[in-house]
């Protein structure tokens, strides 16, 4: 085959996948868009309960209306600072468990039962335990969302640890390489996409542990909009929080996988 043909192929192949990328871009959109309006268009017709489930342009004007007196920003500006300070917290001791529980194969053996309850054990029931510890205050509200994505960090960045090639091991111990050579030339390298699918897992743990820590102690976030619109009866609000945690989380998701994308390719 020529190499002009091999380059027509290439290029048809690359416009497939951009009019694929398109049409789902699209396809997403034109949901969402009917959604809206289907909502909108429904509690237009008081086929819904506008008090309990509110609708878009109501959402919209409350929205607006808050940001622009400056009341929403610190709400926002908290939760995200918390569920950041959480996911990096829960994504480094998590990695960092992880490696000394590969590093030691006696540890492992000991903390294997306890991960393993650890695991099933519900994070969001240590909420009233950490108040008590740690106050209830900006702490407690940290550590849920560190508490819920720690131990799955372990568990999968361990487990990937172990699923690494022993040839590849085999090779730089042949060569006289040491435990760290090993770990930073073979298991670390090896293990890089499983790390970053966990950090994508860990956006979303971090938003469930941060959110819930609001509901208990919190006097600001987003959170305690949703109890504080509860308690006054004013289901926009908890909309407009809703709506507001799903953009971010979506936005720090997204961030996430271009990282993700940006250091595979470096290591492929």
């Amino acid at each position: 085959m020529q190499q002009k043909e091999v380059e027509a192929i290439h290029r048809n192949h690359i416009k497939q996948k951009a009019k694929e990328r398109y049409l789902i871009l699209a396809t997403q959109v034109a949901i969402f868009l009917c959604f809206v309006g289907i909502w909108e268009w429904l509690a237009q017709i008081n086929a819904i309960n506008v008090l309990i489930f509110s609708h878009p342009s109501k959402m919209w004007e409350l929205f607006w209306t808050q940001l622009m007196d400056g009341r929403l920003l610190p709400h926002i500006g908290m939760t995200v600072w918390e569920t950041v300070v959480g996911f990096l917290l829960g994504t480094i001791l998590g990695t960092l468990l992880a490696t000394l529980i590969w590093w030691s194969p006696f540890l492992s053996r000991v903390l294997d039962p306890y991960l393993v309850v650890l695991n099933s054990m519900p994070k969001v029931a240590l909420g009233p335990v950490f108040i008590v510890f740690l106050g209830p205050g900006l702490l407690s509200i940290i550590a849920m969302g560190c508490a819920i994505s720690v131990i799955i960090t372990t568990i999968v960045i361990y487990t990937s640890f172990k699923e690494v090639n022993q040839n590849y091991i085999r090779v730089v111990r042949t060569l006289g390489g040491n435990k760290r050579q090993i770990f930073r030339l073979v298991i670390l390298p090896s293990t890089i996409p499983a790390i970053l699918s966990t950090l994508k897992v860990n956006v979303g743990l971090s938003w469930v542990g941060v959110i819930v820590g609001e509901f208990l102690v919190s006097k600001m976030g987003l959170g305690y909009l949703i109890i504080y619109g509860f308690q006054v009866f004013n289901f926009t609000l908890v909309m407009v929080s809703l709506a507001i945690i799903a953009v971010v989380a979506t936005l720090m998701y997204q961030g996430v996988a271009f990282l993700e994308r940006r250091l595979t390719s470096q290591f492929k």
